[in-house]
Parts: C-alpha cells; structure tokens; sequence
C-alpha cells in the first residue's frame, strides 16, 4: 500500500528528528519515517503524492477534514516543493525515487526558499539533512554541502 504524502512532506520526512505538534503526530510520523520509508528496503515504499491531508496529516492537530487550518500556507509549499522536486498530486513513485530528486535538484540554500514561512526552518534542521543527503549520496563533505551551490548555466550552441 503506498504511502500518501504532500509534496512538502518528502523533506520533512528527510529531515524528522522526532519532534512535532503532540505525541499522537510524532508517534504517527516516526512509524512512517522510520518503521516504513527509512526501513531495510524503505527505498522501494511505494508513494502517491496528493494535494490534500496525507499520511503523515492523520493524527495532525491542525487538520481540518482533508485539509488543514493554515491551507494557503500548505498549498503554497506544496508549490514550491512540487515545482522544485518535478511532482505533482497523482504522480506515483518509490521513496527512493523521491530522494534521488532531493539529491538531484535540492541545495540546503534552497530551502531558504522552498521553506520559507515554515516555523521549522529557522531551527536548521531541515538543511543539516540536505546537507547529510548530498554528503552521503554524492561524496561531499556535509560543510561542503551546506555551502551555496555554485550554479553554472548552459547555453547550447
């Protein structure tokens, strides 16, 4: 069975240290963060992205049916996050497919950004597991990561 998520929740699922809104909605994230997508062969969990309250959403205190009492603010990340990551409500992919687009298209800078208006953003979390995922995934060192990508764009002849 695939696991719902937001577009937004991939990086908060990348970054989850065990904090959240009450013990119900940690307790809720934990299972799938760590029981289902960080598992043995978490890579293969299958996932349909949506646009409305997922998976992680259920026990949330904000909810509000399939929504949640700050939606505009919801939907304006899921944006961004759609946007930067190449997702959008309907698509089905594995976890391993979504981080490789974290990997692939996400600078800890980005977030600035791609986050902006999120209470957790501030705390450094979220980029300090940007920076671990690239580090991990592409070689660098995490303080290399954390630094400012250097963009370089390709005109073609």
């Amino acid at each position: 069975m695939a696991i719902r998520l937001r577009p937004h929740h991939v990086l908060c699922a990348l970054s989850f240290e065990g904090k959240g809104y009450d013990s119900a909605f940690v307790a809720n994230m934990a299972h799938i963060v760590w029981g289902q997508l960080q598992s043995t062969n978490g890579s293969k969990t299958p996932v349909r992205i949506t646009g409305q309250a997922d998976s992680i959403c259920a026990p949330c205190p904000r909810r509000r049916d399939m929504g949640c009492d700050v939606q505009d603010k919801i939907d304006t990340l899921d944006a961004r996050h759609g946007a930067a990551l190449g997702l959008a409500p309907g698509d089905q992919v594995t976890w391993g497919d979504c981080v490789d687009r974290v990997v692939a298209q996400v600078e800890p800078d980005d977030l600035d950004h791609l986050c902006q208006g999120c209470e957790w953003l501030d705390l450094g979390v979220c980029k300090a597991a940007v920076a671990q995922l690239l580090s991990d995934k592409k070689g660098r060192p995490p303080e290399e990561a954390a630094l400012p990508a250097q963009r370089v764009k390709v005109s073609g002849a």
